[in-house]
Parts: C-alpha cells; structure tokens; sequence
C-alpha cells in the first residue's frame, strides 16, 4: 500500500513532464512558421500524430514525448539541411540520401554526423524513460472492447491526418501555393508535410506494346561500335537562367532590347522560340529537360521535385549517349553542388565532373555569366585531352531575381530606360535589361574563346523560365503570332551555333525545350542510338512539339516506346 501514492505522484510528474515537453515541442516546430494557418497545420498533424502514437502505445506520456519528438527531430533535420546542404526538406530525401548519398553527406558535414549521433543516443534514454515511468491506459477494458477502442481511434487519427494533406481539404490555402514557394519561403514544415502529396510521381501511360512497336520500330539505330571521338566536336551548353529575348515585349522599342546574343549569324546552325514548362523559378527543371529529353511535368506534380524524385530513374540522356561516344561530360556550376540535390542529380544524368561554386572559387549566387565562363575555360583547359572530346554543362545565375534594386544603383544608360510602365515594373525591367546587356558582353567572350579556334566545337545558350518580376510579368503586353499567345509565359530562346561547316537545323514556330538535346545531336553530327533516334522522329512529326502535339495517339505510342520498350525510365 504505501507504494501506491509514489507510483501515483510518478504518474502525475511523468505526465506533467511530457505535456510540458510536447508544448515545448510545438514552440519550437509549428510555432516557427510564418503564417498563422501554417502553424495551425502543423499543429493540427502534431495532434493527429500524438493520437496515433496514444492509440499504438496506450500510453499517453510515452505519446507527447514520442510525437513531440518526432515533429522536433523533423525540425531539426530541416535546420540543419538548410544551413549545410542550402535546400529545404523533402519527403524524398528519406529515401534518396538513405539509399545513395546519406554516407557521404555526412563524411563531407562532420557537423551533422556529431549531431546525429548524440540524437542517436539521447532519443532512445528518453523514450525508454518515458515509457517505463508511464502507466498503461485502457486497462480497465475487457480485450476486445479495448482493441476495437484502440484500431478505431488509429483509424480515425490516421483519417484525419490525411484529410488535413488533401489540397481541398479544411487547410486548402496552406497548399495553393506555387512550387517555388513551397521550395523556398521559410514555412519548414508545412511545406515538408505537403510536399508528401506534390512529390507523387507517375509515368505517363503509353499505349500498348504492338503499337508502339508498330509506330516506332523503324526508328531504332545502334551506337557503333568502332567510334573514333577524335572526329566528334566539343559541346559547350549554357543555360541563361531566368533569361528570355525582351525584344517581344511591347514597350521594349530601345536599342538596349535587340541584343546579339539572340541574333543569328554565320555561324548560327539553328535557332528560334524554346518552350519551358516553368515560370517565375525552377531552373532544375529545365536541366532535366535539356539533360533527358522528357519534360518533367509528364510525371505529374512530382516532376516539379526532378533533382530529388526524378534524377534517380533516368537510364537514358544527353550526358549517358555522349560517355557512349568518348565524351568527357562535364557540369560547372553556379551554386554549391549540394543545393537542390544539384550533384547527385547531375551524377544521375551521366555527368563524369561536377564543380560547384566552392571547387571553381566562386561566391555562390553572386556570379557574373562573366566569372562563370571563365571558370569553365579554365576547368576545360584542366580536362582537355587530345582525342577526347568534351561536353560542358553551364549553368549561369546572373539573371536571377529579385530586380527590385534602387533605381539609383544602375548604371546611367538604364536608368529610367523604358517608359510608359509603372515604376515598379519599369525598375524590375531596367535591372533585367541591365543585367542581360553584361551577360550578351560575356556571351560574346564565350564564343571567342570556343568558336573562333580550330577545335571544331557547338556552342549552345538558351534561356530558363521568365522571371516573376514580382509577379507583374504577367501583365507586360507583348507581340507574338496568335499560336503561341496561350504559350507566352513560358516562352524564351535557344541559339545553337558551330564553328564548322553544317546544314541548318530545322526550324519550329516553338520548340519544347525536351527537344533541345536532340538538336544538339543533330548540330553535332552524332550517332543517335535508339532513344534520339525515338525522340527525334517525335520532333519532325511533332513540329517541335512534345506533350502538346496535336496527334495525342503519337505521343502515346511514343511513351509506350521510350518508357516500357526502351526503359529511358525506370
């Protein structure tokens, strides 16, 4: 009998403890987002959680600490991924660093290995301490009334916390956001908790397999095998992030918006109208489209998420048919290669070098096109060897937004320069115009440098998504043939040129950027294997066109290829 009141006393201190540490808990997880019905979200799933664990466990301190915990360890993941790895949480990462990089993340961030394993060690003390001084519940219930009562509150928690992920659900507002929000802004955890349904991931249906075959079989050729990569010329491959030609744009009249980097000149083997499948942000995936030959958003709402999600699968691309053929694939790269998953991604693609900011030297984020092409020359000068052939991948930031700085700090000639706009759109526009003059004058250093030598070489630079211009891109007037008006924000530039003698590529009212490295094949004289060959047909009977071809059976037959004959993707 006298053991009955400590035990009591324990109960009601364990108890006390664990609820103090659960609020604890939510101070420092769903109270740290920005907005009251993201903290509400959080909140509301931390519920739905503890009831789960409650039911499980029949516990109820062993519950707040263990729900608790989760969401704060969960925080602490997404922390630490942003201040080491600069890029947020995803659901996918628990499957994809686990199963390729997790390792050698943490050899090259002793940081968070420290952190990991003192979390390794003090998670389970605590656990193991809030289960052994908490007392079971339910017990005074017959077993299978307290069975029931237990599956039927699992069940409805669980119920419920999938209702609180449906993007019409009671916090549809937390989920209309745009997937650079969801990417960037600084709610951790809502955007973690609805990016479980954003990363599903489906490939498109194809037709069956006879017709496929029927539609596509005579596509197939073969990479020889006694190839000489001596013959084949260097591809140097710039992506102009956030960059479009402004020369469509109705006030854009001065001579400040006819640059020559979009103009064509002898040595222009192609060029033209490139559609993306992004606005306002998003460059990794024009990567993977320029990269693959498949737009990302025919996986549905988890291709946004193609570095992570995407990148492992891929079997076939650009890089992959290039090492076939001798090449040296090489990626140079504006950020630290760990942001957005950037290394592994290219790693994924078939690229054999990858250097980041900190390997080239560079501040990440604040390159000039300038300082990056000359941080390619010189990591081309490094790598080049006679009879080797090299791709270069280049991947520029000196677009990037915001273009919202003081009218007062441009340079005079575009102060002020077009008119007729209100203020705020006119500054965002004479900043983008000031920074695309600097990138046409480093543009005109680059084809220098590669085109006017004897290596024979194909330079490509094509534009990104447009930029937001906080959100009033939207509204700019411009001139374009009533086809493409549907296409107009997510339309910019591609310029493929050559310093040898070739025949002029075809010519598209509006070519998918999933195109792109094809063409460049193409520019390059290259043997296409079966997956070119396949993708180049869909161009020429496509009119450039990929996913929005007219004859939708094509494409299907053309899915049923590339994806369950050809395995692009697996």
């Amino acid at each position: 009998m006298p053991l009955i009141p400590f035990r009591a006393t324990r109960n009601r201190v364990t108890a006390a403890c664990a609820w103090a540490f659960f609020a604890v808990c939510v101070w420092f997880t769903a109270w740290q987002e920005p907005l009251l019905e993201q903290r509400s979200f959080v909140l509301t799933l931390m519920l739905c959680v503890f009831g789960v664990a409650l039911f499980v466990f029949a516990r109820l301190a062993f519950a707040l600490v263990f729900s608790g915990g989760l969401f704060l360890l969960l925080r602490a993941i997404t922390v630490l991924k942003e201040q080491y790895l600069e890029s947020p949480l995803m659901p996918a990462d628990f499957v994809y660093y686990v199963r390729s990089s997790l390792f050698e993340t943490l050899r090259r961030y002793p940081d968070i290995y420290s952190v990991g394993l003192c979390v390794g060690i003090a998670v389970p003390i605590v656990l193991w301490l809030a289960w052994n001084c908490d007392r079971q519940l339910f017990q005074h219930l017959r077993k299978m009334p307290r069975s029931l009562l237990r599956v039927g509150g699992i069940a409805l928690c669980a119920l419920l916390f999938w209702i609180c992920l449906l993007p019409t659900g009671p916090f549809e507002q937390v989920h209309a956001r745009g997937t650079w929000e969801k990417m960037s802004d600084d709610a951790d955890l809502t955007n973690f908790f609805v990016n479980l349904r954003d990363s599903s991931v489906h490939v498109p249906a194809g037709s069956d397999d006879a017709t496929a075959a029927r539609q596509w079989q005579s596509t197939v050729t073969e990479v020889p095998s006694n190839i000489d990569p001596a013959r084949y010329p260097d591809i140097v491959q710039v992506l102009e992030e956030s960059t479009f030609d402004p020369a469509p744009f109705t006030h854009c009249s001065v001579p400040e918006c006819r640059l020559d980097m979009f103009k064509p000149d002898a040595r222009t083997r192609g060029t033209g109208v490139l559609r993306v499948h992004t606005f306002g942000g998003g460059t990794w995936v024009s990567e993977f489209a320029a990269l693959t030959g498949m737009p990302q958003d025919i996986f549905g709402p988890g291709g946004m998420y193609a570095p992570y999600v995407l990148a492992p699968h891929v079997h076939d691309s650009l890089p992959r048919l290039l090492k076939k053929l001798g090449y040296l694939t090489v990626a140079v790269y504006p950020t630290h290669g760990e942001f957005l998953n950037g290394r592994d991604a290219y790693k994924a693609y078939g690229v054999d070098q990858f250097y980041g900011a900190g390997e080239l030297g560079l501040d990440d984020w604040d390159e000039t096109d300038a300082q990056m092409f000359e941080a390619a020359k010189r990591v081309y000068d490094k790598l080049k060897k006679p009879g080797q052939p090299v791709f270069m991948m280049i991947l520029t930031i000196n677009q990037h937004g915001p273009h919202n700085d003081p009218m007062s700090t441009l340079p005079k000639p575009f102060q002020n320069l077009l008119q007729g706009l209100p203020p705020a759109t006119a500054l965002n526009f004479d900043t983008y115009l000031q920074r695309l003059h600097d990138s046409d004058v480093a543009m005109q250093g680059l084809e220098h440098e590669f085109l006017d030598r004897e290596q024979p070489t194909v330079l490509v630079h094509f534009g990104d998504h447009q930029p937001s211009f906080d959100d009033l891109m939207r509204t700019l007037p411009r001139s374009l043939p009533l086809a493409l008006v549907q296409y107009q924000d997510y339309l910019t530039y591609y310029m493929i040129k050559s310093n040898v003698p070739g025949a002029p590529l075809p010519t598209y009212p509006m070519l998918d950027i999933a195109h792109l490295p094809g063409m460049v094949v193409k520019a390059a004289g290259l043997p296409t294997g079966a997956y070119f060959s396949a993708l180049t047909s869909l161009r020429e009977r496509c009119n450039g066109l990929y996913a929005d071809c007219a004859d939708k059976s094509l494409v299907k037959s053309y899915y049923g290829w590339v994806f369950n004959r050809l395995h692009v993707y697996q």
